[in-house]
């Protein structure tokens, strides 16, 4: 069992900063004894028993810092660095004070509840109980996302760069800040971090389904780089080495089939997608219940194989609809109407109604 959990589906939330990014000319150069390439789901992070001190972890929270460059940022030195930048509604000297203050304290108390578990030898659950607090809100309990996640992910890297390579913390950072990068789409900088985890998880003697997650992560920053093809073949790798380890039933299993035929949507393979929804959903449904946040991206997911394929009939293209409105209307009321997923579902949505309108329905 791996310690590394996919990105959640429910995001908090909360003002940022700019945090100074890692010089990947030496990020790179640390690891380019063993870069490898896998993919599918961005994953947050988890320890687990059976990869305590075995190198498996790789990232609380779902993002990670790497190894060698806290020194570097320390440092001051500009040339190469990254920033996350601020949304453009906090452009103000307040609002970047008041962004600046969040993230600090979030991450502050992420590193303090972390000691303590250290300090005091807690058990795997109580770590794990602790570290969420890099990627989780305490308050709502839902995940980070966005510039907030990638600054906590330079905040994580920066906190523990400077540990040996085989610590978990260490693991579980990088994978952090990788994740943290994805998901402020810095993809071109997610890659190598996610590599490098990837190399250094194989090498390390990494568990299966820590590898399998990790993968999953590099496969979605494929897909977001364009590399649709290459994203296919490794989430369909994953989903089958999900579902042969731990079963259909299975989280990751279920995330696995989500990103497979995510990838096979975009690459307009619509009925091979819709037969895998077809047999996931109602487990989804059966074990995560209507209202999980898997649940709702498999039908959304769903719904946009019908309503995309060309070939579509009328009451193929209703149903598409009808699926949407119940969908969002569910998301609505478990996420909120800020939420970024429900506005991916009311923008197909939308589609969909426009592709019924075209055909002269009211």
């Amino acid at each position: 069992m791996s310690r590394l959990l996919h990105l959640p589906f429910f995001f908090c939330w909360a003002p940022s900063t700019h945090f100074p990014g890692l010089p990947f000319s030496r990020f790179l150069g640390r690891f380019a004894r063993g870069r490898s390439s896998g993919a599918s789901a961005i994953t947050f992070g988890v320890r687990v028993r059976a990869d305590r001190g075995n190198g498996a972890g790789g990232g609380g929270g779902g993002d990670g810092a790497a190894g060698s460059a806290a020194s570097t940022d320390a440092s001051g030195a500009s040339p190469g660095k990254l920033t996350v930048g601020l949304p453009l509604y906090l452009t103000s000297a307040a609002s970047k004070a008041r962004a600046a203050s969040s993230s600090s304290s979030i991450a502050q108390q992420a590193k303090i509840l972390v000691a303590e578990a250290e300090e005091n030898d807690l058990d795997d659950d109580a770590f794990d109980a602790r570290w969420v607090r890099w990627y989780t809100c305490r308050l709502c309990e839902q995940g980070y996302h966005g510039v907030v996640q990638c600054a906590l992910g330079w905040a994580c890297w920066k906190t523990y760069v400077g540990r040996p390579e085989g610590d978990e913390p260490w693991r579980m950072a990088m994978n952090l800040l990788g994740n943290g990068l994805g998901a402020s789409n810095r993809n071109e900088d997610a890659l190598p971090v996610q590599e490098a985890e990837l190399s250094t998880l194989r090498r390390l003697g990494g568990s299966e389904a820590s590898i399998l997650i990790t993968q999953g992560n590099l496969a979605s920053t494929y897909q977001k780089l364009g590399r649709h093809e290459e994203a296919l073949r490794v989430r369909q790798e994953v989903y089958g080495g999900h579902l042969k380890l731990s079963g259909e039933e299975n989280r990751s299993t279920l995330i696995g089939a989500n990103n497979y035929a995510s990838s096979l949507v975009n690459l307009e393979r619509f009925e091979e997608a819709k037969s895998l929804m077809c047999k996931t959903i109602p487990v989804a449904r059966r074990v995560l219940g209507e209202g999980h946040d898997i649940t709702l991206k498999l039908r959304w997911l769903y719904a946009r194989a019908r309503h995309e394929d060309p070939t579509v009939t009328l009451g193929n293209l209703r149903e598409a609809v009808n699926t949407l409105e119940d969908t969002e209307r569910t998301a609505r009321r478990v996420l909120g109407g800020a939420h970024p997923v429900v506005g991916g579902i009311a923008r197909h949505l939308q589609d969909a109604r426009d592709a019924l309108y075209a055909r002269g329905l009211p």
